[in-house]
């Protein structure tokens, strides 16, 4: 991302982990400002205009977490104003009501930085629609040329079946975000697509011997995949 790509608000009760995320948004690019409860969470979001809100649950006070998204969404301008849950690992009631109550995603705690800035990147292109994207995506030494459906190591075109193609766009276009085999299916393959989650790996192996060590493609276990 560029120097400016909007303000982000984090809503979070302890200041190590709001500094932690404070720093791994501000190298992306992002304007940051922090609340420690919801109520000034609220006065924040009131007065400014984020692209998105990252929201711990467990807030002090009388507004917690449930409570602020609930007035986001009901609140005319702000309703569709998108919103990253920070949730405790036991924590699963809290995340259903969050995604009842219309949270983009969550994150459960202790969570990695990199992967819940991966996570906003990811909502704000789901939610704000197409942006001007490079045709060309730049993962390690690989790079992705969509336009010319090619993918480039060193500059030199490495021939890829259709379906091995498209696995590696999606991939990176969603850089840093860990996948599940599921996830991948429905992204590449289609909600409609019905067969074994283990074609994912298959594609996956093929993936990495025809693109070498140059494909920082990652296997996150008990997930799926991650690229870069």
């Amino acid at each position: 991302m560029g120097a400016d790509t909007g303000t982000i608000v984090v809503v979070e009760d302890d200041p190590n982990i709001a500094d932690l995320v404070d720093m791994y948004l501000r190298r992306e690019g992002f304007r940051v400002l922090q609340a420690g409860d919801g109520t000034a969470g609220w006065d924040i979001v009131s007065r400014e205009r984020p692209r998105l809100v990252i929201l711990d649950v467990g807030l002090p006070g009388e507004v917690d977490g449930l409570e602020l998204c609930r007035r986001l969404r009901a609140a005319p301008g702000r309703a569709g104003l998108p919103v990253l849950m920070l949730t405790a690992r036991d924590g699963e009631v809290d995340r259903v009501l969050g995604l009842e109550l219309g949270a983009d995603d969550y994150v459960t705690k202790p969570f990695s930085p990199r992967e819940l800035v991966a996570r906003v990147k990811a909502i704000l292109r789901r939610t704000e629609g197409p942006r001007e994207e490079p045709d060309v995506i730049a993962v390690g030494d690989v790079e992705v040329d969509k336009g010319r459906r090619e993918a480039r190591v060193g500059g030199s075109a490495v021939a890829l079946a259709t379906r091995e193609f498209d696995l590696l766009r999606y991939l990176a276009e969603n850089e840093g975000l860990a996948l599940s085999r599921q996830q991948l299916l429905d992204g590449v393959w289609g909600h409609g697509w019905y067969g074994d989650e283990r074609t994912v790996d298959v594609h996956v192996r093929q993936l990495r011997k025809k693109l070498g060590p140059a494909l920082p493609l990652v296997t996150v276990w008990g997930v799926g995949y991650r690229l870069g």
